[in-house]
């Protein structure tokens, strides 16, 4: 068990034990030992599901990253490929299975796709001539994948790309499973509200998804009260904008791959006596998990960087003053005691060693010039100072050729935030950017433009001051330290997607209709009718709970938001996040970037 996913109201561990059983099954249908060639994408999620010692258990003794040519060397009766339904997957796997025939002993090749089997790799499979080597063809449907105690996330890659820019609904149709998957193992949700496009098609299939399974009642009582499907581009503002929580910079910075961050391992090299220091410095890169098993995270990981610093110092405190404790332990009994605490002790001391250290690496970046201006210009944008002009800060970065990422998210926020730029100022930016970057580039810009990104201003209206006035996304005075507003997560502005999510929940989304208006895509309400005995009877004060799907991709600063409005003493209700990708401005606009030939 997953102790960090049943701290919520959800047991999120019901549906890792689901997952993990379905694998147990499969690999129990080849029997005898296995060696898995692993798709490298897969290796991470797989791990927040399976460990190496379920494998273990079930026969698997060898493990190879699916690469071209011949399989490397292994004595094993069954080779399994787990793998994503791609085309060029196959021509790999089938190369891999040619070489292995010319080797000598058969042996027997299965594939698992996760998570869907797709006819066209099975095709691929036929005309290479290896579809008949494989004795088990089938789909592990790992959609979505318990990361926290609320959180869940597909870790689709490309679904905002998919649904935006090529319009392929696979992702959606992949949501709209995983959701159903949730409904059998939590109940069926009684109301589902939508904003957007994609909302708005996910929300049909699973309601075509359920006529197709009428014969069966759901009997499970319902966990869910809510259920809210968010489109990402009905709020493009927020993850171009630089995240100010712990867990929001740790990820702009170093980037936190399933819940792994890889950090430069100088500031944790232990000290050394005598200063001899130098030449023993680790090269590898330290590698921490990070999720709420860890108590010192969980207290820190949603609050704003400024306020990370007092908590670390508190901690230090409570911490060698309980280290102390030892002088004062006199008979065996308080000896006793004081051993027994001895681990937990060592692992908070360890766990704030940790902590101090990345804080370290953090204010580094957060107190040099350059971030520093970067944010002013951010937030004067945010605050609907000077949206209509070049920027000049954005043109000295072009000049000096700073990561072109940071000049891309910089431009779409200005464009955002002024509903698409004038057609001289857009042209401008396109022209600098490409003499500068080179023009292989236009196809970059052509996808922001597509997505909604980078556009000119059309009817000659901006939409955002209203937007941001009635929605209240730019508050000004915001207690860091204390918040009491959603606004702390981005020291002044309040992510426009988890304000609609705290609208919908009190007052209701009656009370800006004309702004959902102005947003894009359809807002709908839908009822899902439940048995009889299964109605759900609120005891007086106790939280809604309400589970919020980010279709294309959802940030950590988002996620702080909504856990913040979670802890709210008269909130009301309480979020599950489910999400297609857990992202940063960062990964999110290198997603849309073509790659140059």
């Amino acid at each position: 068990m997953a102790a960090h996913l049943s701290y919520g109201r959800v047991n999120l561990n019901v549906l890792r034990e689901a997952l993990r059983r379905e694998l147990r099954e499969f690999l129990d249908k080849c029997a005898g030992s296995k060696a898995i060639v692993w798709d490298e994408y897969l290796t991470g999620p797989f791990g927040l599901i399976a460990q190496y010692s379920l494998l273990k258990e079930h026969e698997v003794e060898k493990m190879f990253t699916l690469k071209g040519n011949r399989l490397p060397a292994a004595d094993v009766k069954n080779i399994i490929f787990l793998v994503r339904p791609r085309l060029e997957l196959m021509d790999i796997i089938a190369e891999n299975v040619l070489s292995e025939d010319r080797r000598g002993p058969t042996r027997d090749f299965h594939i698992l796709f996760v998570p869907r089997r797709s006819l066209l790799c099975e095709q691929r499979l036929k005309d290479l001539g290896v579809l008949g080597s494989f004795i088990h063809r089938e789909e592990y449907s790992l959609d979505l994948i318990p990361f926290d105690g609320d959180l869940l996330s597909m870790e689709s890659e490309g679904a905002f790309k998919e649904c935006y820019l090529d319009g392929d609904q696979t992702s959606l149709y992949h949501a709209a499973k995983g959701l159903m998957t949730l409904q059998a193992l939590y109940g069926t949700i009684p109301h589902i509200f939508g904003k957007g496009e994609c909302a708005r098609q996910v929300a049909n299939m699973m309601v075509r998804m359920k006529r197709e399974f009428t014969g069966s009642q759901n009997s499970v009582f319902p966990v869910f009260d809510n259920l809210l499907l968010l489109d990402r581009n009905v709020d493009l503002l927020t993850p171009l904008a630089t995240q100010l929580t712990y867990e929001g910079l740790i990820d702009e910075i170093y980037g936190i791959q399933n819940s792994y961050v890889k950090l430069p391992p100088e500031k944790f090299a232990p000290k050394k006596q005598g200063g001899s220091g130098g030449k023993d410095l680790p090269t590898e890169a330290k590698k921490l998990q990070l999720n709420s098993a860890e108590e010192l995270y969980a207290e820190i990981r949603d609050k704003n960087f400024n306020a990370v610093g007092s908590v670390l110092s508190k901690k230090a405190k409570i911490i060698s003053a309980a280290f102390e404790e030892r002088h004062n332990a006199k008979t065996v009994g308080e000896i006793k005691q004081f051993v027994s605490q001895l681990p937990h002790m060592q692992a908070a001391r360890g766990s704030l060693a940790n902590h101090t250290s990345i804080a370290e690496l953090i204010k580094d970046v957060t107190t040099s010039e350059d971030f520093f201006d970067k944010l002013t210009v951010e937030q004067e944008f945010m605050s609907g100072i000077d949206t209509d002009k070049v920027n000049n800060y954005i043109e000295d970065c072009i000049a000096q050729k700073h990561p072109l990422i940071k000049v891309l998210r910089l431009v779409c926020l200005q464009s955002v935030c002024n509903s698409g730029l004038k057609q001289k100022v857009l042209d401008y930016y396109k022209r600098e950017i490409l003499q500068t970057y080179g023009y292989e580039h236009i196809l970059t810009l052509n996808n922001l433009e597509k997505a909604g990104l980078l556009k000119a201003q059309t009817g000659g209206r901006n939409n955002y001051p209203t937007i941001r006035k009635t929605l209240r996304l730019w508050m000004d005075d915001v207690n860091e330290q204390n918040p009491t507003d959603i606004s702390y997560v981005y020291s002044g502005y309040a992510p426009l997607s988890v304000r609609l999510a705290q609208l919908l929940s009190r007052p209701g989304w009656r009370s800006i209709e004309e702004v959902l208006r102005i947003l894009p895509g359809p807002h709908f309400e839908e009822r899902q009718s439940l048995p009889t005995g299964l109605q759900k009877k609120r005891q007086p004060g106790e939280n809604r709970v309400t589970l919020i799907f980010f279709l294309g991709g959802v940030t950590f600063a988002e996620i702080a938001a909504l856990r913040f409005l979670s802890q709210l003493e008269d909130g009301g209700t309480e979020y599950v996040i489910a999400t297609t990708k857990l992202m940063n401005g960062s990964s999110w606009v290198e997603a849309l970037m073509e790659k140059p030939f």
